[in-house]
């Protein structure tokens, strides 16, 4: 099987893209630039945003980046809240982040996937959003141009017995 080449500047949005010129009032780019300095990534964040177009389905998982770091964002699929150690962190639009509990490892992960692929064979959108997530941290784990870096995001959960109080 050929190697891809990992030589030359990264994708800057993880993901194909191509160079497009276009003119746009002056307003519009001061608007833009309060979204991010970066127009390009400005327009991306607006048009992601919106609902997708009916027939386009959505990505099981991607890369979303920012700077010299990015995240993988997946659909909340049941398959994947049942992998020991991940939470799902809802981001909006229907997508969430992996996040993972502070005695679980990157690797770990990576192994709960491969498992739960093999014990997945008759649903094949879960198969496809493990598949999906195991790449993204396979082509990461082998790259000599990325590395994984774990990091603890913060969670904000209600207590059973709060919100039964709360609610009464």
């Amino acid at each position: 099987m050929p190697r891809k080449s990992t030589r030359g500047r990264p994708k800057k949005y993880g993901r194909p893209a191509r160079a497009v010129t276009f003119t746009l009032p002056e307003d519009v780019l001061t608007r833009l630039s309060g979204i991010d300095a970066d127009v390009g990534r400005a327009i991306v964040r607006l048009v992601e945003r919106q609902p997708r177009a009916r027939g386009g389905a959505p990505r099981t998982a991607e890369v979303a980046s920012y700077g010299n770091h990015a995240v993988i964002i997946v659909n909340p699929a049941s398959v994947l809240r049942r992998l020991p150690g991940v939470e799902l962190v809802p981001i909006g639009n229907g997508r969430a982040l992996i996040s993972l509990g502070p005695s679980n490892s990157i690797a770990q992960l990576e192994l709960a996937l491969r498992d739960a692929l093999e014990r997945t064979q008759k649903d094949q959108g879960a198969r496809e959003t493990l598949e999906a997530i195991a790449g993204v941290l396979r082509r990461a784990r082998v790259s000599r141009t990325v590395s994984l870096e774990p990091r603890t995001i913060i969670v904000l959960a209600t207590n059973r017995a709060t919100r039964t109080r709360v609610a009464s």
